[in-house]
């Protein structure tokens, strides 16, 4: 009998190396893994996650931090004041979170950490890494001229880099819409489409000459989500859900349905918790309309800082500053706001509001730390969680500061 038991093991464990060699083997043989601009032209690009980042946070390390932040949460959002979501983790490993308040005051839906809440113009980190996947895919030239994408558009010398980094001199959507009912009746929710024939139509001149300096402006990125429909020929929604929600698992990020979806998603308040309507710009999107979480940003955070991101190349021109037309520390990139100090320290972020909503993605490149923050009720102190950097790296916030 024991002879037969003896048997059995050694047959396992002759399966076990057997199975374990021929699983090397096809590792070793498998066809090496294609480049983005290697893929066939109808494949998409894609995200892919940043795992197994180390080294693993120590106990100690996690307590320390831990309580810095959680002395800070309590001095910024006092007696569970914040009503949304915060996050910071290092290393993609989770130092501090916490989700408080409601999404919806009238049915107090509690939020948790799967509540998707609209992010704002953090949205327009997400859009500018699609279009920056399409490049890197060579589906899209950085510096073509945006009407060879869009023969409507008006503006000839507007090229694709200026639409990310805020220098095409185009007006505001929101300004050249609300006035004049021969422009557009705000009676009709406007569409990224009607802003292109408004434009090319209309006679929409520029706020300023194209390319003299930076003007943040969110029709930028309503003409980029139109660039991507128009490469990919999917809606922006689907686009964005196959390039990044998919494939980094963000299952609670969407761009929103606004036909189907606008009364089932959490809705924004002033300060005094007065429920901020749907109003006739809640439909356009790129700049905007993408609900998500902050585990859900931390995923996506941590595939921009993957080597498999980007090539090199192009990646360093992300993080160059496009407005030097005046001397000072504040500047933007492709797709991302950032300050780059004297003493050499850069600081990656972007904020956004639309209407009630506030939000703040920070990524601290040099320390790999994740900051994020999202609220469905109007504060100020969402923007503050940029303090908590200078626990994390020679940064200079002072946690006291006002």
């Amino acid at each position: 009998m024991n002879i037969i038991k003896s048997a059995n093991i050694l047959q396992i464990l002759l399966l076990m190396v057997v199975m374990s060699s021929c699983k090397n083997e096809a590792k070793e043989n498998a066809a090496p893994e294609l480049k983005d601009y290697e893929l066939p032209e109808g494949t998409l690009p894609k995200m892919k996650p940043l795992e197994n980042e180390s080294p693993k946070l120590t106990t100690a390390y996690l307590e320390e931090k831990k309580t810095k932040v959680q002395s800070f949460y309590n001095r910024n959002w006092p007696n569970n004041s914040m009503n949304g979501g915060f996050l910071v983790a290092k290393n993609g490993q989770i130092i501090f979170e916490k989700y408080e308040g409601f999404a919806n005051f009238r049915d107090k839906t509690p939020i948790t950490s799967d509540t998707p809440i609209h992010i704002a113009s953090v949205s327009k980190v997400l859009t500018a890494t699609a279009i920056l996947k399409l490049v890197n895919a060579k589906r899209i030239d950085l510096d073509q001229k945006v009407t060879h994408y869009l023969k409507e558009f008006p503006y000839p010398d507007v090229t694709v880099r200026m639409l990310l980094s805020h220098r095409s001199g185009m007006r505001s959507y929101a300004y050249f819409t609300d006035r004049d009912k021969n422009v557009w009746d705000r009676h009709n929710t406007l569409t990224n489409q009607d802003i292109l024939t408004i434009m090319g139509t209309k006679n929409i001149g520029l706020e300023q000459k194209t390319g003299t300096r930076f003007a943040y402006c969110n029709t930028n990125y309503a003409m980029l989500a139109l660039i991507i429909e128009k490469v990919t020929k999917k809606s922006y929604r689907e686009a964005m859900s196959q390039m990044i929600f998919k494939p980094l698992g963000m299952k609670n990020t969407f761009v929103l349905d606004f036909d189907k979806d606008k009364h089932n998603v959490a809705p924004s308040y002033k300060g005094n918790k007065v429920e901020i309507g749907i109003d006739y710009l809640d439909k356009v999107y790129g700049d905007k309309n993408i609900y998500s979480t902050p585990r859900d940003l931390l995923k996506f955070d941590r595939a921009r800082n993957s080597p498999s991101f980007l090539e090199p190349k192009l990646l360093k021109q992300v993080y160059v500053g496009y407005s030097n037309e005046h001397p000072g520390t504040k500047n933007y990139g492709l797709g991302i706001r950032m300050v780059n100090w004297p003493s050499g320290k850069n600081f990656y972020f972007h904020n956004g509001w639309w209407h009630g909503f506030t939000s703040s993605y920070i990524t601290l490149t040099d320390e790999s730390v994740t900051i994020i923050a999202l609220s469905n009720k109007y504060t100020k102190n969402t923007y503050a969680v940029r303090k908590l950097s200078s626990i994390f790296g020679e940064y200079p916030f002072k946690l006291s500061d006002e």
